[in-house]
C-alpha cells in the first residue's frame, strides 16, 4: 500500500480519483438528465471536420477523438495513467531501491498511455461506431428524423441522440427541444428542425412516427 500514497505516486493517485469522480458526476448527470459525455463533445472541436486547427487535426485526430466520445477517450487515459505510473514506480523502487520524482514518473507514463489509448479508442470505434462523417455537411441532418439514447433533453440542456444521414450512415448529435417547458425523454423519436452549432439541434416530438 505504501506505494499508492508515497510523495512520488501523486499524480497517479490523482488520476484515479479523478477518474473515480468522473464516473460518480456521469452518473448523477445522467440521473437529472444532462449527460457529461455530451457535455465535453461539445466543448472539444471535431478532428474530422477541420474544427480545431493543425494541433486537434494532428493529435486528437490520432486519438480517434471525433469517433469515440471524450470522456472514453479520457477515462482510458486516466486509467492507462494510473497503471503506467505504480508499475514503473514499483519496478524502479522493487530493482533500485528508491522511486522516481514525480515528474519524470509522470512524463514516462503519460508518453506509455497515449499508444493505449489509440489502440483501444480505435477499436471501440470499430465495434461502436460514434460520429462516422462524410462529405455532406451537418446541417442537412435538419428534417431527418433522430432517436434520443442518452438523458433527457431541456432547453440549454441537451440529450445524445442517434440519427441516419441520406447516405444511411449513423451519426450521433446533441438535441434540446425547441420549446421553453418541453422535455424530449429517451428512446423518443424526434424530428431535427434546426442546427444550432456543430452537432447541436434544435428538436420537436417526431410528429410522424411512421417516418422512424
Amino acid at each position: 500500500m505504501e506505494l499508492f500514497f508515497v510523495p512520488q505516486s501523486w499524480p497517479f493517485l490523482l488520476a484515479l480519483m479523478l477518474l473515480i469522480a468522473l464516473a460518480v458526476i456521469e452518473g448523477l448527470a445522467l440521473l437529472l438528465g444532462f449527460s457529461l459525455s455530451g457535455w465535453l463533445d461539445d466543448l472539444i472541436p471535431d478532428p474530422s471536420a477541420g474544427e480545431g486547427g493543425d494541433f486537434f487535426d494532428s493529435w486528437l485526430g490520432w486519438l480517434h477523438v471525433g469517433e469515440v466520445p471524450v470522456l472514453i477517450i479520457f477515462a482510458i487515459l486516466l486509467t492507462s495513467f494510473s497503471v503506467f505510473g505504480f508499475v514503473l514506480n514499483g519496478l524502479v523502487q522493487a530493482v533500485f531501491g528508491f522511486y522516481l520524482p514525480s515528474f519524470v514518473a509522470a512524463v514516462a507514463a503519460f508518453c506509455g498511455a497515449l499508444p493505449v489509448v489509440r489502440v483501444s479508442a480505435a477499436a471501440i470505434a470499430r465495434l461502436v461506431p460514434y460520429d462516422e462523417s462524410s462529405a455532406e455537411p451537418l446541417e442537412n441532418l435538419v428534417g431527418h428524423v433522430a432517436v434520443i439514447i442518452n438523458g433527457t433533453a431541456r432547453k440549454g440542456y441537451p440529450a445524445q441522440a442517434r440519427v441516419k444521414n441520406a447516405h444511411g450512415r449513423t451519426l450521433y448529435v446533441h438535441v434540446e427541444p425547441d420549446g421553453e417547458d418541453v422535455s424530449l425523454n429517451s428512446g423518443e423519436s424526434v424530428l431535427l428542425v434546426k442546427q444550432i452549432s456543430g452537432s447541436r439541434f434544435l428538436a420537436i416530438a417526431n410528429p410522424h412516427p411512421e417516418l422512424l
